[in-house]
C-alpha cells in the first residue's frame, strides 16, 4: 500500500516542482546564454561531461554496486535543482545564468539521463536492455522533464501577473516537497539506507564539495567573472534530487536507486551553505553588496 501511494504521489509532487520552475522561464531564458556563452558553456561541460566522470571515481572508490551506484550516477547526470536560485543569490552570484542554466540542462537532461542511466544500468548491472536503449523510458523521461516546465512557461507567458505572484509560494512548495519526496523514499528503504549510510554519505557528501567547487574555480579558469562562478557553481553543485529519485521510482521502478539521492537531498544543504557563506564574504562580495543596496 506504502509503494502505491508513493508512486502515485511522486508524479505529482514532481510535476508540481517541474511547474513552479516553468513559471520563472521564458523564452529569453534560453536565448540569453548568448550574451555569456563562456560561462554558459564551460558550466554546461562541468554538469554533463565532468560530474558524471568524477561521480564514477567516487563510486568506483568506495565500492558502491548495483542499484546504488547506478542511482548515484543518476543524481549526478541530473540538472541542477531549484533550490540553487537562491543559494546564488545568497552568495551574490548571477541569478539570471541560474536560470538560463537551469533551462538548458532541463532539456539536455533529457538526453543525457538516458545516457548516464543506461551505460551505469550496463556496467553496475548487467542490464543490455537499459533505459538508453528503451523509447518507452526516454518518453516518460521526457515527460517527467519537459512537459510540466513547457506547461509552466505557457502560463507565465499567458498569466504573467499570476505567475510573477506565485514564485513566492511556489518556491515554498518546492522546499516542502524536496523534503516530503526524500522523507518518502528514505521510508521506503530505511533499512538499505542504514545498511550503507557509511558508504553513501560520504559518496554524497564529496560530490556535492566537488560540485560545488569545480563550478566555481572551472569557469574562472576561463576568466568569467566571479558573479557567473557562483552561479555556476550553485547550479552544479546542487543537483535535482527530487527528479533523480522519481526518475529511479516511476521509470526504473526500482526504489533502491531513489536512495543516494535521498541522501545527497538531506546532506548537500550543509556543503552548499558553507559554500555561499565562504563566497559571500570573498573578495569583491563587498562591491556587489553595495550595488545591490544601491539598487534596491
Amino acid at each position: 500500500m506504502g509503494s502505491t501511494i508513493f508512486a502515485v504521489f511522486l508524479p505529482a509532487a514532481l510535476a508540481l516542482v517541474m511547474f513552479g520552475l516553468g513559471l520563472t522561464l521564458t523564452v529569453g531564458d534560453f536565448t540569453r546564454v548568448l550574451r555569456f556563452p563562456a560561462a554558459a558553456l564551460v558550466a554546461l561541460i562541468c554538469q554533463v561531461v565532468l560530474l558524471p566522470v568524477i561521480c564514477l571515481g567516487l563510486v568506483l572508490a568506495f565500492g558502491l554496486q548495483g542499484a546504488l551506484a547506478v542511482g548515484m550516477m543518476l543524481l549526478a547526470a541530473s540538472p541542477g535543482g531549484t533550490s540553487a536560485n537562491l543559494f546564488s543569490h545568497l552568495a551574490g552570484g548571477d541569478v539570471a545564468l541560474n536560470v538560463t542554466l537551469t533551462a538548458i540542462n532541463s532539456v539536455l537532461a533529457v538526453l543525457t539521463l538516458p545516457l548516464v542511466v543506461g551505460l551505469s544500468m550496463a556496467g553496475f548491472m548487467g542490464d543490455e536492455a537499459s533505459i538508453g536503449l528503451q523509447p518507452g523510458k526516454f518518453l516518460q523521461v521526457f515527460a517527467i522533464v519537459l512537459i510540466p516546465v513547457a506547461v509552466g512557461m505557457w502560463v507565465r507567458h499567458r498569466f504573467t501577473g499570476w505567475a510573477d505572484r506565485m514564485r513566492g509560494t511556489v518556491k515554498i512548495a518546492s522546499v516542502v516537497v524536496l523534503v516530503l519526496v526524500i522523507a518518502a523514499a528514505l521510508a521506503q528503504e530505511f533499512q538499505t539506507f542504514l545498511d550503507n549510510v557509511g558508504s553513501l554519505g560520504p559518496v554524497a557528501l564529496l560530490l556535492s564539495a566537488l560540485s560545488l567547487t569545480i563550478g566555481y574555480y572551472a569557469p574562472r579558469l576561463f576568466r568569467v567573472t566571479r558573479r557567473q562562478a557562483i552561479a555556476s557553481a550553485m547550479e552544479i553543485g546542487i543537483h535535482n534530487a527530487t527528479l533523480a529519485i522519481a526518475i529511479a521510482v516511476t521509470v526504473l521502478e526500482n526504489e533502491t536507486m531513489a536512495v543516494p539521492a535521498a541522501m545527497y537531498g538531506i546532506l548537500m544543504f550543509f556543503p552548499a551553505a558553507l559554500a555561499a557563506y565562504l563566497l559571500s564574504r570573498g573578495p569583491g562580495a563587498a562591491v556587489h553588496n553595495e550595488a545591490a543596496s544601491g539598487t534596491a
